[in-house]
């Protein structure tokens, strides 16, 4: 009988989220190999740690030979991604990013979906807290309705504070946003939408700003409707802007930081409405067990081509999978 191949590379592995990421693969008893370009900060993760650098294909060839799977942590994405899936095709393994970048993970799913089906891999981008957690939440609200007349999406974080890597990704892709309306990706307006938005207590009624997401790309994807809305509070958005703003700290075992994030899903077909929502710490933190149960999937069922989360997974099966460690779900119905 032939061992299955747990092996997966985790590129970018000394990034903060990245270190989520490997200790998520690793509960899952899944193979995680560091990868990186800095050999000294490799070395710390282990002995088997890989160095390659997205600039060079032979390093990445090297790296990913014999691996099932790629996780790329490495960002800007707009500068790694298309290098690190091309190479993770060439070695005939899955890709899965954790990249919040709108025009990123749109390139992804319209360019790799034929090249993956050919290597027979999946290429999964967005699988992180932005794309990947309301594309989930979203999916799971619509349940066995087969369209959605408009979703949204709502998010309260009681704080935010940004690693190196975000405040490189927001300066990198500063004015590349878009928003999906009328059944097609527009321009992001110059003064976001703005509504009012009551979430349960302790958090309460907010006035919610736009916010121009991975989400709108993930769900339009897969999911049919014409109308696509997400929405944060103000307040998060203000730490991020400030310069000042310092780097999320462990503040509990796991290693998160004592932020909290609460997101909602509604959709509605007519005049009925449908919600998920899911709540926890540390959006970088989620990231982790979202991309490893990603990789897990596929590891076991295999799917190929271009997909994103709501479409890989069965949304409240793999939700309610990480409830109550990783976050608590709830869904309609």
């Amino acid at each position: 009988m032939n061992t299955p191949n747990t092996a997966v590379a985790v590129m970018g592995a000394y990034g903060h989220t990245a270190r989520f990421v490997l200790a998520a693969l690793r509960d899952l008893g899944l193979d995680a190999i560091p990868v990186g370009r800095d050999h000294d900060r490799l070395h710390a993760l282990g002995s088997r740690s890989r160095v390659a650098s997205a600039d060079d294909p032979a390093s990445l060839d090297r790296a990913f030979d014999g691996v099932a799977a790629v996780v790329n942590c490495a960002g800007p994405f707009a500068d790694t991604a298309v290098p690190v899936v091309e190479a993770a095709l060439r070695a005939g393994a899955h890709y899965v990013d954790i990249a919040a970048e709108q025009t990123v993970t749109m390139d992804l799913l319209s360019r790799f979906d034929g090249p993956a089906r050919q290597a027979g891999v999946a290429v999964v981008p967005s699988m992180a807290f932005y794309g990947g957690l309301g594309d989930l939440l979203a999916s799971a609200a619509l349940g066995d309705w087969p369209a959605a007349d408009d979703v949204r999406i709502a998010i309260a974080l009681n704080s935010w504070r940004p690693t190196e890597g975000t405040r490189r990704t927001v300066s990198r892709n500063s004015g590349r946003h878009v928003v999906f309306t009328d059944h097609r990706f527009v321009p992001a307006p110059t003064t976001p939408t703005t509504v009012t938005w009551r979430f349960p207590d302790p958090i309460g009624e907010h006035q919610l700003t736009g916010l121009s997401s991975a989400d709108h790309v993930t769900i339009a994807h897969h999911l049919p409707t014409p109308r696509i809305g997400v929405h944060i509070n103000t307040g998060p958005l203000a730490d991020l802007a400030d310069p000042t703003s310092p780097p999320p700290v462990p503040a509990d075992a796991l290693g998160r930081s004592a932020q909290t994030f609460h997101v909602e899903a509604v959709v509605t077909k007519g005049a009925e409405h449908r919600r998920a929502s899911a709540s926890g710490h540390d959006i970088y933190a989620i990231s982790g067990p979202l991309a490893a149960g990603a990789v897990a999937h596929l590891l076991t069922h295999h799917r190929v081509g271009a997909l994103t989360a709501g479409a890989l997974l069965d949304p409240v099966g793999f939700l309610r999978s990480l409830d109550p460690v990783h976050l608590s779900f709830a869904v309609d119905g």
